[in-house]
Formats: C-alpha cells, sequence, structure tokens
C-alpha cells in the first residue's frame, strides 16, 4: 500500500530495517517507486543496497521496454502479476472505487489501456487481468516478461 504513498516509503522501510538489524547485511526490496531518491539517500547513508530502477515496472520488463511502451502509448497504466492479485485492495478499495465508481473517470482519464507484465500469465491471472482492465474502462495489452525480477533479485543479493 506505500506505493500509493511513495512519500512513506523511506520511513517505511528504515523503521522495517530497524527490526532486521541483527542481520549482517540489509537489501531493499524496492526500487526508487516515486520516492524522487528518498530510497536512495536512505540507502547511502546505510550502506544498504536497493532494486535497481525508477519503478517496479523497470524490474519486470527492463527500462528500456517501459519507455518504449510509454514511447507508444503515453497513457499505459502498468500492472504486474502482484497488482492483478491485489487489485481490489490496493487499487478498487484504496483509490475508493468500491464506494465512489464515478472516481473511475477523473482518476483514469488520461489512461488508454492496461499492460499486464506477467511473469508467469495463468487462466486465473489472465481473467483477474480483464476484469482488472474491464473495471477501468480500458483494453488490456498483455507483456509477457519472464525473468526481469528474479534476475534484479539476484544480481543485487550477491553484489
Amino acid at each position: 500500500m506505500l506505493h500509493n504513498r511513495p512519500a512513506r516509503i523511506a520511513a517505511a522501510v528504515e523503521a522495517a530495517a530497524a527490526e532486521l538489524s541483527a542481520y549482517g547485511r540489509i537489501v531493499v526490496g524496492y526500487a526508487d517507486c516515486g520516492t524522487y531518491g528518498a530510497v536512495d539517500e536512505l540507502c547511502a547513508r546505510r550502506g544498504w543496497t536497493r532494486l535497481p530502477g525508477l519503478h517496479c515496472y523497470d524490474l519486470y520488463a527492463g527500462p528500456s521496454r517501459i519507455a518504449a511502451l510509454l514511447d507508444e502509448e503515453p497513457g499505459t497504466y502498468f500492472l504486474t502479476d502482484f497488482l492483478i492479485r491485489a487489485f481490489e485492495r490496493l487499487v478498487v478499495r484504496e483509490l475508493g472505487l468500491d464506494r465512489y465508481p464515478e472516481l473511475r473517470d477523473t482518476y483514469f482519464v488520461h489512461y488508454t489501456r492496461v499492460v499486464w507484465l506477467t511473469a508467469d500469465p495463468d487462466d486465473e491471472l489472465r481473467a483477474a487481468a480483464l476484469a482488472a482492465a474491464d473495471r477501468l474502462g480500458l483494453p488490456l495489452v498483455v507483456v509477457e516478461a519472464p525473468g526481469g525480477l528474479d534476475a534484479a533479485l539476484c544480481d543485487v543479493l550477491t553484489r
């Protein structure tokens, strides 16, 4: 839920890390995620490493592929497998769309499509992705992006 309020991410990471201080090494499982460098500043100050990228979408598909998708269609709303599974909680309820469905047209007025970045597109997730896109009133584009997150995790953990 911190992704809906990125200004809170760095403080939450620091608080969580305090509970993990007994471990010899801390790796932060966030990209920048809209913190405008706050996570980088925290990591530099504490000697931690974080996942690369401006946001988690870079981790799934790579920054150049995300840039190309946005160049192709600037009004792209991205979803990952995790966001598809948690869509009702993290998008619908958190943004109040369950209580005020008319807000959809305000929040998503400039979006023209949903791109689902999937590492593991099974039938259940595909149905949930279609339902999410329908809920937003946008067409769904499926972009398979296997292994990007795994590779980023392996890289940051072996540094």
